[in-house]
């Protein structure tokens, strides 16, 4: 692998006696009669070895009036050499437009504070939270030293809301300011997710219950803006209905979007000859005098609800794969989406959420309105092509 990408540094530095530097054309087309907003396009390695040039972060994207385009190299596989393997860029497309795009290497990027649209970070400081962020909403989950914590532990591997109402990245001045709690003109923590499955956290369904994992034990950053923020949890072996079942969470969030995606890699601790079939099952917090809608066809669960200390409401939401929904139940303290796990036992859904003071949430019928045309994105992507010139 070294001596394959020093072969291409040293392709790339050749003269090329007045040729024209290579570039490529992408193609991208919305199959929707719908406006989407900041699309993220996805160049792999392969797409891009035309151009002969092994480091993705020297990758430039134009658009068809020649403005460069903030573009991130993404590593989405942690190989041992963290190397990047994707280029990521963002458009938005009018009800099924054709877009092209022109891809050439030049210098690598050097970003500024104010390109950074998605952020994440784990906060030691905060008995061991996780946080991220786009332009659009904040979150946060907990590890391990929440549990033991003397002044309010708490043990659950919820998705906790922090209502932002400005693009700029607040999370490391709210953290720093130690004083979160009241909007003082970016937004705040206004939500309460305690035990609950707070925005979008899930688990197993077993025995017609809920089997839920402690507190994260370990993270890792794969990927922090400017475009995307991309991080892994790991969650110790957790029982559910007597079997053993470790989980590592795998969450992404691109700026522009109201939606994080969630994967959860499971894995199931069980004797040899003797295999278990995991089913799983996502959560949105009850809250009193909650508006409730369940599309199972479309597959999302929504919940439109006042906010907790502040005027106003907001909108949260479960996405996930349609033909892959049982049934929506609930429990004590969730509404709940009941989905059969693929094969892999990767449980793969979109959860998020949307304040009427920010964003596309400015009311009920506005914020379903997003969530089922996010829904309808999710079954007809961006149609990309890439071709050589």
């Amino acid at each position: 692998m070294k001596f394959q990408a020093l072969s291409l540094s040293l392709l790339a530095a050749l003269p090329t006696f007045g040729l024209a530097a290579p570039q490529l054309t992408v193609t991208a087309v919305n199959p929707l009669p719908l406006a989407r907003a900041s699309q993220t396009i996805e160049l792999s390695a392969k797409d891009l070895a035309p151009l002969g040039e092994a480091s993705l972060e020297r990758i430039h994207v134009k658009d068809a009036a020649g403005k460069e385009l903030l573009c991130q190299a993404v590593d989405t596989d942690y190989d041992d050499y963290h190397e990047a393997n994707i280029v990521i860029f963002q458009s938005d497309f009018a009800a099924n437009e054709k877009k092209t795009f022109t891809v050439v290497v030049g210098k690598k990027h050097e970003f500024k504070k104010t390109d950074f649209k998605a952020h994440g970070r784990f906060a030691r400081e905060r008995f061991d939270d996780f946080a991220w962020e786009n332009d659009c909403i904040a979150h946060r989950m907990y590890g391990a030293a929440l549990e033991t914590w003397k002044g309010e532990p708490l043990c659950s591997s919820t998705v906790d809301v922090w209502s932002k109402r400005v693009p700029q990245m607040v999370i490391d001045g709210w953290y720093l300011a130690d004083d979160y709690h009241a909007d003082t003109g970016e937004g705040c923590d206004d939500y309460s997710a305690g035990l609950s499955r707070g925005c979008g956290g899930n688990g197993l369904w077993a025995a017609d219950r809920l089997w839920t994992s402690r507190n994260f034990v370990h993270s890792r950053v794969l990927a922090n803006g400017p475009i995307r923020v991309l991080f892994e949890l790991d969650y110790a072996p957790f029982d559910v209905n007597g079997v053993s079942v470790a989980e590592v969470k795998r969450i992404s969030l691109d700026a522009g979007q109201n939606l994080d995606h969630f994967q959860s890699r499971y894995q199931p601790y069980t004797r040899p000859g003797k295999p278990v079939t995991l089913t799983t099952a996502i959560g949105l917090k009850k809250v009193a005098g909650e508006q409730k809608e369940f599309n199972a066809e479309h597959g999302w669960l929504i919940s439109w609800e006042k906010m907790e200390h502040l005027p106003g409401s907001e909108g949260v939401a479960i996405v996930l794969d349609p033909k892959l929904v049982e049934k929506a139940t609930e429990d004590k303290l969730n509404q709940l989406v009941i989905a059969k796990l693929p094969t892999d036992n990767v449980s793969s859904y979109w959860a998020g959420f949307g304040w009427e003071k920010y964003g596309p949430a400015a009311n009920a019928e506005a914020w379903m309105k997003y969530v089922d045309e996010f829904s309808q994105g999710l079954q007809a992507p961006i149609e990309v092509k890439v071709s050589a010139e």
